[in-house]
């Protein structure tokens, strides 16, 4: 089979008045298959009717991971997959994982780090640092630091 670009220039070629046997040999290709491609041109690709998969695995449970994903929305597939196990299932665990991703409501990340306010002077972090100077003797130095918290509402 040859590929669309291919095909416009044999085509082309062949437009031009390039025999047969030359394009054939430009391309590489025998010259039986330039004439049947030259004989059919450019034509859209015909594609049959779809065939109908075999029936998923998961579709017996399906009913059930969704009233236990609505009950318990916190449920995690490893959870839910030994419950459908127990009750017969024998497909794989990425099909409930597939399926309780496009069934479960969209959560946001939930942030590494939640922002407060404080009045201004009320709260204050401390932190220490030990910085060590290796000259022969390891003499240390403990520094210490605050920072007083500022609000930004009264600003």
């Amino acid at each position: 089979m040859v590929r669309l670009g291919e095909l416009m220039m044999i085509l082309e070629l062949h437009r031009q008045g390039v025999p047969i046997i030359a394009i054939a040999r430009r391309t590489g290709r025998d010259p039986k298959t330039i004439r049947k491609y030259i004989e059919r041109g450019i034509e859209a690709p015909v594609y049959g009717p779809r065939s109908v998969g075999r029936p998923s695995k998961l579709a017996p449970y399906l009913d059930y991971l969704r009233e236990r994903v609505a009950a318990f929305i916190d449920l995690t597939a490893v959870r839910l997959t030994r419950e459908i196990r127990e009750m017969g299932y024998e497909g794989a665990y990425n099909a409930v994982t597939r399926f309780l991703a496009a069934i479960r409501p969209d959560q946001q990340p939930r942030p590494f780090e939640v922002r407060f306010e404080t009045p201004a002077g009320m709260q204050a972090q401390v932190d220490f640092v030990r910085f060590v100077r290796h000259t022969g003797r390891n003499k240390g130095s403990i520094i210490g630091g605050i920072i007083a918290s500022i609000s930004k509402i009264g600003s």
